[in-house]
């Protein structure tokens, strides 16, 4: 087809599929156009191309509209001697290019999620989430493309902006229109929200996990109520006395399903165990608002790095006392029962897990409402089908290592040396690279790579020792380098990522839709 002729059928209004067209541009020969990329600024018309396996935004512009291509970076690699003087521009996809998107586009930037069930695609490699809008389809979950941690960032070498780049183009790519949100997850500091602020994240993931005091539960009276004087009540804006008058022993009605009450000792627990918790997250939350009063913001608060569940008394008392101290929460996760480990399916009985949901489904509608939100939700099957099942309350499910996997996954089916070569080295460092993770894979049970015939290969994606080993060591894999400078596997993992995109974006929008359907 020649590029006419694609402008033609857009506007006309065709209704393109997702991927690419082969499209004949005279003096630069047969271009990847993404038809759903066509946009106009005026008379300037805009599409995302690929030549071989480089991406690039091409500007088609009359002479007439010369103004509207002065936002973006590019060079003229055509011009058509004609009445109006056509040229086409060619631009990298880069950070100065990607505001400029931005400016001119609202459906490439973030926004407010609220209230609508959402679900976080998590990115580390930073092109998967064509993938992840085309798995989209048919749910009625509001997606968050953009979302890395701190320590995400730290692992991979990416920066925030290059982060919501990548979103921004793969919206503007996918012609998605129907808005995602950006989440800066697990916050610690001030200098965390600062960085993200700058780079236009709209969710912020509040990670006061350093302040949890995991052995409250286990100290003796006396210990109990001197940890619960020290605690910091001057932050806290309240007394320990009048904390707990609030509390004990005073019945917590949510409707007919849930009643909770807490003894004196039980109130204290939680207050040790939870107190710095609290006025942490007040601390950053109030900084946030103080430093950006007009930044778009909403907040969810993550208290599932602990080592015992968060109990439903647990989750009322953190949560009303945030309220106190006027924080607002989008979202909460809360610990939950049974074990959620990276990169593999929920371990536990699934009713008990059902059945504890609901109280923090009760609670959370109670106090705000807000959403319950599922982290390391990777490929928790289960989890999603009792969820689903229950058909109450707001969710939130937050993904990250699985669509690194899917990655994986593509290198393996189309460079399998590769991908061994890659397994060998994640089997060298897994025991140093396992231990910030809760996993419980035995390497022992991973083979060396070169005993895998190429079928055996792509069935370690079934394999829970072989995911747990792949996954933690993401970091390492991304940015080491080769003796001779540059990425060790990072750039080829990348190469054969952009010449197989169909097959990646397929393998990601089937993998997705298993973790979406159960939902509806």
């Amino acid at each position: 087809m020649k590029l006419n002729q694609l402008i033609e059928h857009h506007d006309q209004g065709t209704a393109f599929a997702p991927g690419f067209v082969w499209t004949e541009v005279s003096g630069v020969g047969d271009v990847a156009v993404y038809p759903r990329s066509l946009n106009r600024i005026g008379g300037l018309l805009l599409f995302i191309g690929k030549e071989g396996v480089r991406k690039s935004l091409y500007l088609l512009n009359h002479g007439s509209e010369a103004d509207a291509t002065k936002p973006f970076q590019g060079q003229t690699i055509l011009e058509f001697r004609s009445s109006d003087d056509s040229y086409l521009i060619r631009c990298p996809m880069n950070n100065h290019n990607a505001r400029a998107i931005r400016d001119h586009f609202e459906f490439t930037r973030p926004r407010l999620i609220g209230l609508s069930d959402s679900f976080g695609f998590g990115c580390r490699i930073g092109q998967s989430n064509p993938g992840h809008i085309r798995s989209l389809e048919g749910s009625r979950f509001k997606p968050v493309l953009a979302q890395q941690s701190i320590r995400e960032l730290q692992r991979t070498g990416r920066t925030p902006e290059e982060v919501l780049d990548a979103t921004t183009w793969a919206v503007l790519q996918e012609g998605y229109r129907d808005g995602f949100g950006a989440d800066a997850d697990h916050l610690k500091t001030e200098q965390d929200i600062d960085l993200m602020v700058r780079a236009g994240f709209t969710m912020f993931t509040i990670d006061p996990s350093a302040y949890v005091v995991n052995d409250a539960a286990t100290k003796s009276k006396e210990q109990i109520e001197l940890a619960a004087a020290k605690l910091p009540w001057k932050d806290l804006r309240d007394t320990l006395a009048s904390c707990l008058a609030r509390y004990v022993e005073k019945p917590i009605v949510f409707g007919r399903e849930l009643t909770i009450s807490a003894t004196r000792r039980e109130i204290l627990n939680g207050l040790v165990k939870y107190g710095g918790v609290i006025a942490h997250a007040s601390k950053l939350y109030h900084y946030l608002k103080a430093k950006y009063p007009s930044h778009p913001a909403e907040f969810e608060l993550s208290v599932d790095e602990t080592d015992s569940p968060t109990t439903p008394f647990e989750h009322y008392l953190v949560v009303n006392e945030l309220k106190r101290l006027g924080v607002s929460l989008v979202s909460v996760a809360p610990r939950f029962i049974g074990e959620f480990e990276k990169g593999i399916d929920y371990k536990g009985d699934i009713e008990s897990f059902k059945k504890e949901y609901l109280k923090h489904v009760l609670i959370a509608n109670a106090l705000g409402p807000y959403k319950i939100s599922i982290h390391s939700g990777s490929d928790k099957f289960q989890v999603y089908a009792a969820i689903g099942s229950l058909k109450r309350g707001h969710v939130h499910v937050k993904t990250a290592g699985t669509s690194y996997l899917e990655a994986l996954r593509v290198t393996a089916a189309k460079e399998p040396a590769l991908f061994r070569e890659i397994l060998d080295f994640c089997r060298g460092i897994y025991e140093e690279e396992k231990k910030t993770y809760h996993v419980s894979a035995e390497l022992s049970r991973v083979k060396e790579a070169a005993s895998y015939s190429d079928a055996e290969v792509l069935n370690l994606f079934e394999d829970n020792d072989a995911r747990q080993v792949l996954h933690v060591t993401f970091g390492k894999v991304l940015t080491t380098t080769a003796a001779g400078g540059g990425f060790r596997f990072k750039d080829r993992i990348l190469h054969c990522l952009n010449e197989y995109e169909e097959t990646w974006c397929a393998f990601l929008e089937k993998h997705f839709r298993r973790h979406l359907d159960p939902f509806a």
